[in-house]
């Protein structure tokens, strides 16, 4: 069985893998990682490897604790990748990203694919059907939209993501709810549009944790899975034992 690290910027996902099956997954606040390992450990206790994915802080503490216990295979953008890199700058392509395009190329080979994860920031990724990573975007998330609002303003408030059914706000936080969720959708279809005007056999993943919050108000069709960059991270770690 093999354990799955994902350190984002907020939470630290772990998933336990047996093959290609995903049995567990569970998210914790990065001061409850050891608990949470424990925890995982002792229900799984037949994990014998790892893979670890940071793109928040992860101190020599935690990589440490789980070296003792596992084999760990740490990835970078060094890695053997199951798909050809055509970034610019291959050394600063995010571990998120390059799990996330890793599970498009382990599930939908041969299809041009869109992978749109919406998190602390919202990246989409783009792999043609001949297997090649071209690149992609990153913008604010939705979080982040909501705080620089409140942070550099004076007036306006910090508010919770909410949708809503209007199409005009009429008050302050009304107005705030569209401009940023109606914001994002018209973003994410507006993205999606302009990748099928070039590619019509377009396959569009949706991932995240506010995935759930935008899904039912996109316009284009759309695949949802919440966890496309743990299956990602499963993938490269198999496929860097050939």
């Amino acid at each position: 069985m093999k354990l799955i690290v994902d350190v984002g910027n907020t939470l630290v996902k772990f998933g336990v893998f047996n093959k290609d099956i995903l049995q567990y997954n569970i998210g914790c606040l990065k001061e409850d990682f050891f608990k949470t390992l424990s925890k995982t450990n002792k229900l799984y206790p037949g994990i014998k490897e790892a893979i670890v994915s940071s793109v928040g802080k992860f101190t020599g503490n935690e990589l440490s604790e789980l070296q003792k216990r596992y084999a760990v295979f740490i990835l970078t953008p060094k890695a053997n990748l199951p798909f050809a890199n055509l970034y610019a700058t291959p050394e600063t392509l995010g571990v998120d990203r390059i799990a996330l395009v890793s599970a498009a190329a382990a599930k939908y080979p041969n299809k041009n694919t869109l992978v749109i994860d919406a998190g602390s920031c919202i990246t989409y990724d783009f792999l043609t059907s001949e297997n090649e990573y071209l690149g992609g975007a990153i913008s604010p998330g939705l979080s982040m939209r909501y705080i620089s609002l409140n942070t550099f303003t004076e007036n306006l408030p910090l508010l919770e993501t909410k949708i809503i059914d209007k199409s005009i706000g009429d008050s302050t936080e009304s107005s705030i709810h569209l401009g940023v969720v109606k914001g994002v959708l018209n973003e994410i279809d507006g993205f999606i549009s302009s990748y099928k005007k070039k590619y019509k056999d377009l396959t569009v993943i949706l991932t995240g944790g506010d995935a759930h919050f935008l899904l039912d108000s996109l316009k284009n069709d759309i695949f949802a899975n919440s966890n496309f960059l743990l299956e990602g991270l499963n993938f490269i770690l198999e496929h860097n034992k050939d």
